[in-house]
């Protein structure tokens, strides 16, 4: 099992207005590669940035990553094979996959010290950015939907630096599984309680489970 991995894309960009439908949204999804090193603070990295503030950004997801272990499954799927950055992510990383990594596992990458907070959801921008009008519905039924880290300690970051795992979180509750309980077996109220007994789930995981959890525990 992969503990560390590299960077191999630190990818940025401010918010722009984009044409969707009958009207223009505002999102930070265009990220391209960015060859400097930067800042990364509790917030995110310097020169970045997200348009829904309300679903994205925040210290719980002040960096989005992706795995290019799975291009290859997106290339099999588009018929071209995906470029860093496709997937709205900040870091694109070797290895590190959502079966390899756990939520609160702690890793260090350049100067700056991150956690994992959660999965990623994708949205709808996903699919406008790409033409792809199912893509977000296809990358949370494959499971390949990236993750967030929150900053635990603010540095510089850049392309080539090796993210170790410093830390691993003793529940050892996979970014999968929390994906499976998430999006599949909804039911899964064991699952969910030892989400929930993790502290650093971040609060709109926990708000969704809690709200669950006492759903099921309503209706069992």
């Amino acid at each position: 099992m992969a503990k560390s991995g590299n960077l191999v894309s630190l990818n940025a960009a401010m918010p722009i207005q984009v044409k969707h439908g009958n009207k223009e949204v505002l999102t930070g999804i265009f990220k391209l590669p960015v060859q400097e090193r930067l800042h990364l603070g509790k917030l995110g990295l310097t020169g970045d940035g997200q348009g829904d503030l309300v679903h994205h950004g925040g210290e719980d997801k002040a960096v989005c990553v992706y795995s290019e272990q799975h291009f290859p499954y997106w290339e099999r799927e588009w018929g071209q094979a995906p470029e860093a950055g496709a997937f709205g992510e900040n870091f694109t990383v070797s290895a590190m996959t959502e079966e390899q990594l756990s939520i609160g596992d702690v890793l260090r990458i350049g100067g700056a010290v991150v956690q994992v907070s959660q999965p990623r959801q994708p949205c709808f921008k996903l699919a406008m950015k790409h033409g792809r009008p199912d893509l977000a519905l296809k990358v949370q039924s494959s499971g390949y939907t990236g993750y967030y880290f929150r900053v635990l300690q603010e540095g510089d970051v850049g392309c080539g630096d090796e993210l170790i795992l410093e830390s691993a979180h003793p529940a050892g509750v996979t970014i999968a599984e929390a994906n499976r309980v998430m999006h599949r077996d909804k039911t899964d109220l064991v699952v969910i309680r030892r989400l929930l007994d993790i502290s650093e789930l971040s609060k709109s995981w926990r708000d969704t489970l809690t709200a669950r959890l006492a759903k099921g525990e309503v209706h069992q």
